[in-house]
């Protein structure tokens, strides 16, 4: 007999106080009620004190589902999915033999396969590529492909394997009857087949055409393989003495380009104050054969220098005559310290009345004291790299003529050698040598801001000497 208790059970109502309480009427119809009561106060629970909201929602949902353990990418939250199955019937599978084409021996394999595809071919069967090669017959072999240090049983023993083995000539090499015949290499075996295949294609192929013949350079192989060989030979000595070589070369190319970017520089500078004095010098000729007429409705130019250049103000609108001497931005604060100094010791003011002759006379001079500190410090460069390869020149002469009796000396890279010719010989054609290879030590940035000061500090100095 079922008690009242498993009644209370079975439509989910709450227990009484006691269980052989009788179920009345009320407790049957009104359990829809008691349910959706019973599950409100069963979701409604507050967060607490000190946690975050967020953090809060990441560790329960609106129906206090736990967190899944690895992330999702559906968009239903933490429900789970449901698979959607369909309606239509499962496609049959069976379980069926096939034969793979690229077997010789007939070998029967099986698989499960829908029943559809009873009766088709393996579908891997259209990745089995055969290499082709070509058949030869006895008379093309007698006409064109007859060779003195091959005979006809040890070609076709060659082209048997190449087609058993798909080109793959290390196998090849590997299983040929180096007992029967000849013991040949790797370069061999390609060069008789490749020379075979470029002459049959050559006969076979149509009157008027240009065939495309493979060609194998088996000399070329051969070196490679010995130079790879040499290489992998190679010492740890001889590995880091290489290496050392390569960073002295990158160090002497570098110079080199320091050298070369540096003449490139000194040639613009003298080029550039060549061309302002013979411009100065046509502006003058040319002021002597106008009329005084003109000379007075037209404005000076200014003209381009290497030193300066101002800029056009041809906007339209007002302009100030002051804006002119303005230097521009191009000009570094260390050029216009050395400017404003020049300047003070000359005695000329650096802000002078704005006049148009004054204006043009003002940005003249200011672009030759620069082009003249350039030069300057060109000039103190090339002083200073002179005289290092001067000292180092002695250096190398007076360490040749000490090693000069036992007959060694060092050469440019500081190693001991034989030394066949004599200092004065050293000092007549090595010097060219000596400075096109080793050239000037390469600058640091400290180093170069010392140069730089100096120099400039030098020109002052040479100004101020009346």
């Amino acid at each position: 007999m079922s008690t009242g208790a498993d009644v209370r059970d079975i439509l989910e109502l709450g227990g009484g106080d006691s269980e052989n309480t009788p179920i009345s009427k009320k407790d049957i119809i009104n359990s829809d009620k008691k349910k959706s009561k019973k599950s409100a106060e069963a979701l409604t629970f507050k967060r607490p004190e000190g946690m975050h909201r967020e953090v809060y929602a990441l560790l329960y949902s609106d129906k206090k589902d736990a967190p899944p353990l690895l992330p999702s990418d559906t968009t239903q939250g933490y429900r789970t999915v449901k698979a959607k199955l369909g309606c239509k019937k499962v496609r049959p599978w069976k379980w069926m033999p096939f034969t793979n084409p690229a077997r010789k021996d007939g070998a029967i394999f099986y698989h499960w396969r829908r029943l559809a595809d009873e009766g088709k071919d393996y579908p891997f069967a259209r990745f089995n590529k055969a290499v082709q090669v070509p058949v030869y017959s006895e008379q093309e072999y007698q006409m064109c492909l007859h060779d003195d240090g091959w005979t006809k049983a040890e070609t076709d023993h060659l082209f048997d394997l190449c087609k058993r083995f798909d080109l793959r000539f290390i196998v090849i090499h590997d299983r040929y009857d180096h007992q029967q015949f000849r013991k040949r290499s790797v370069e061999d075996l390609k060069e008789r087949y490749y020379s075979i295949c470029a002459k049959l294609t050559k006969i076979r192929a149509p009157t008027g055409a240009d065939p495309k013949l493979s060609v194998f350079d088996a000399g070329h192989e051969r070196r490679r393989k010995e130079q790879l060989e040499r290489l992998y030979n190679r010492t740890p000595e001889q590995v880091a003495e290489e290496e050392y070589l390569i960073q002295e070369l990158r160090k002497i190319e570098m110079r080199k380009k320091e050298r070369e970017k540096k003449t490139q520089d000194l040639q613009k500078l003298i080029i550039a104050a060549d061309n302002t004095t013979e411009m100065r010098r046509a502006e003058r000729k040319a002021a002597k054969k106008k009329l005084p007429q003109k000379k007075e409705t037209e404005k000076p130019t200014v003209p381009e220098t290497a030193g300066i250049k101002f800029p056009d103000f041809k906007s339209a609108g007002v302009t100030l005559r002051s804006q002119r001497m303005k230097l521009p931005s191009s000009v570094g604060q260390k050029k216009i310290k050395a400017i404003e100094q020049m300047l003070t010791e000359l005695g000329v003011d650096l802000n002078p009345m704005p006049t148009e002759e004054i204006v043009h006379m003002f940005n003249e001079l200011r672009s030759d004291l620069v082009l003249l500190y350039e030069l300057k410090q060109a000039y103190a460069n090339c002083e200073y790299e002179l005289q290092m390869l001067r000292h180092r020149y002695e250096a190398l002469a007076k360490a040749g003529t000490t090693n000069l009796a036992s007959g060694e000396g060092f050469g440019i890279d500081g190693q001991i050698g034989t030394v066949g010719t004599s200092s004065e010989e050293i000092k007549g054609e090595g010097k060219d040598q000596f400075i096109d290879v080793v050239g000037a030590a390469p600058l640091t940035p400290n180093s170069r801001k010392r140069r730089e000061s100096a120099s400039s500090c030098s020109s002052v100095k040479k100004l101020k000497k009346p």
